[in-house]
């Protein structure tokens, strides 16, 4: 697990949590040093995560983000184009997935969050040999995508509408997506 994928493990965790998750318990379940949980607490509340210390652990204060699963579906040129569609709306996209018929569901972790963020994510798939995990199943994937209110998803959701990056869910998908909202 590299340090992005630990962070956004440690926001998981602090939003779901009600009491204080000490440092400690933290460097246990993530098997780094306590060193590393404090480091990573400075680096999320660099990025405007409201994260409060106490005698007991971290809290994660303030409204909780909203997510939502939206059935997105274009060309690999028009990768980019969608993800800075979410991102410059405010949305922060967790994750690609998609539900194919043999294997089920086949995810990966995304955590893009601003431009640059999708210049990194396109440099990496530009020096190997692999390809989008969307062109296993026709173009049809799957984001989970977070932004601070339900308000903000509709916005996202509409303007992915427009674009015509929606597609519409048929009756044999899955029902259950996990803990978001489904579109």
């Amino acid at each position: 697990m590299n340090g992005k994928e630990r962070r956004n493990k440690i926001v998981r965790m602090l939003s779901d949590s009600e009491v204080p998750i000490s440092g400690k318990e933290l460097a246990g379940i993530l098997d780094v040093s306590r060193q590393v949980i404090v480091q990573d607490m400075a680096l999320l509340r660099a990025q405007d995560y409201k994260i409060i210390s106490t005698n007991q652990g971290y809290l994660l204060s303030g409204e909780k983000k909203a997510s939502r699963v939206f059935k997105v579906f274009h060309s690999d040129s028009e990768v980019e184009e969608e993800l800075k569609l979410i991102t410059d709306c405010g949305g922060y996209v967790e994750d690609v997935f998609v539900y194919h018929k043999v294997y089920g569901i086949v995810r990966a972790e995304l955590n893009i969050g601003s431009r640059k963020d999708i210049s990194e994510f396109l440099d990496e798939l530009k020096k190997g040999h692999s390809t989008l995990l969307k062109n296993i199943t026709s173009e049809y994937h799957y984001h989970t995508v977070s932004a601070p209110s339900a308000e903000r998803l509709d916005f996202i959701q509409t303007e992915l509408q427009k674009r015509g990056f929606l597609a519409k869910l048929k009756e044999y998908e899955p029902i259950d997506f996990g803990e978001g909202e489904k579109n």
